[in-house]
């Protein structure tokens, strides 16, 4: 399934796959958003499946907000797991 992303109102709607068939242009998207935005939070409720190349690209754009002193924020169903993924990276 091809990857949409649309902007509603401050939050960026991620819906279909963050594979790796989709992770270049969800990568792109938001390195882009992370250097212009003030903030970037982004809804997966619609993201059907994440494969490791796409929890790698997450957790390479959670870094590069902490480089960029910016809020970066993921939020619905399956972000606990997401969060736990990268904490547990942070840690070793």
């Amino acid at each position: 399934m091809a990857l949409k992303i649309k902007q509603i109102k401050d939050v960026f709607m991620v819906e279909g796959t963050i594979s790796s068939d989709t992770v270049k242009q969800f990568k792109n998207h938001l390195e882009f958003l992370i250097i212009y935005s003030k903030v970037l939070t982004i809804n997966i409720d619609a993201v059907t499946a994440i494969d490791k190349e796409g929890m790698k690209a997450i957790e390479a754009l959670h870094k590069m907000a902490l480089t960029y002193k910016k809020p970066f924020t993921i939020i619905g169903y399956g972000c606990k797991e997401i969060y736990d993924d990268i904490q547990v990276d942070d840690a070793a």
